[in-house]
């Protein structure tokens, strides 16, 4: 599930009884979408780091006694313009001996934020709930999904970079929000931020092109390619400028690729430059990535040098 945090502010009871929807009476990823929704509805409300850490609050869920470890996920994660990508997560899930983590209308999952965990700037969810192992009775190792949609407007280029983990439950217990007897206070849910953290990038693309092919021995060969990477706001590639790319060369019948020099990717993300022709190889550009933008390497373009 994925929503932009600007949702309206409203209080946790308002939020679960609008959005929550028990697994019992759903499947398992509209439900889920449900829970990801009091989620955020909750944290927009009242910026705390739980719903509830009151037990007797009244119109609150109470704090669900389950903690959350052991989160793992890629160091990086390249997202293009169109393409879903889902990323895989595996936590530890250790609960109270009253938390049945089998029940029809328990669920639990990771989620990635950007920003302050009380208040983020942006989260990701998965499509569907963790599925969890039970390990002893009170621990259970958990595997879920973070998945994202770039063609649905659910990330900015501003966006790019160190995103942090965490990991929500939920037990309805039996409730049903839209229940005329719905208790709320009969819910539980328990939500741990600073878990992890991974890098969301925008997805980069290099080419090369060395012309003229064949070529004399000691005549000028011109190395021309462009970088590029994804805009997640118009869903298009566009250059990444000023930015330096290694222009390398690996002899023919060799495996080995060497740096002939490092040039900086112009205005609109083009790359040229010129080496005197020596002998038959391959020309690539090669690129290092930011924290915003991953690393890239061009096919290398084969010269026949004459």
């Amino acid at each position: 599930m994925r929503i932009r945090a600007t949702v309206a502010a409203v209080s946790g009871a308002l939020a679960l009884s609008a959005f929550a929807v028990p697994a019992a009476q759903a499947d398992d990823s509209a439900s889920w979408a449900d829970a990801a929704k009091l989620h955020q509805a909750a944290h927009t409300a009242s910026g705390k780091t739980a719903l509830s850490s009151r037990a007797d609050a009244e119109g609150e869920p109470y704090a669900l006694n389950a903690t959350f470890s052991n989160f793992k996920i890629a160091k990086a994660v390249k997202v293009g313009t169109t393409n879903k990508v889902s990323t895989t997560v595996t936590y530890t899930l250790t609960h109270g001996a009253d938390v049945d983590i089998k029940a029809a209308d328990f669920d639990t999952g990771p989620y990635l934020y950007k920003g302050a965990y009380d208040a983020p700037d942006n989260m990701l969810f998965g499509d569907l709930p963790a599925k969890c192992t039970a390990t002893t009775a009170t621990t259970a190792t958990c595997t879920g999904k973070i998945d994202v949609y770039p063609a649905n407007d659910e990330l900015l280029n501003s966006d790019a970079g160190t995103w942090k983990g965490a990991a929500l439950a939920i037990a309805y217990n039996g409730q049903d929000p839209a229940g005329e007897d719905f208790d709320i206070t009969k819910v539980g849910y328990a939500d741990q931020g600073s878990l992890g953290s991974t890098l969301i990038q925008r997805y980069s693309k290099l080419t090369v092109n060395a012309s003229p092919e064949p070529v004399k021995k000691g005549k000028t060969i011109t190395v021309t390619g462009k970088l590029s990477r994804a805009n997640w706001e118009d869903n298009k590639y566009h250059g990444y400028t000023n930015q330096p790319v290694k222009l390398q060369f690996r002899k023919k019948g060799s495996n080995t690729y060497t740096t002939v020099k490092t040039i900086k990717s112009n205005s609109t993300g083009n790359l040229k430059t010129t080496v005197t022709a020596s002998t038959d190889g391959y020309f690539r550009y090669s690129f290092a990535g930011t924290s915003t933008t991953p690393a890239v390497k061009a096919a290398g373009d084969f010269v026949d040098v004459q």
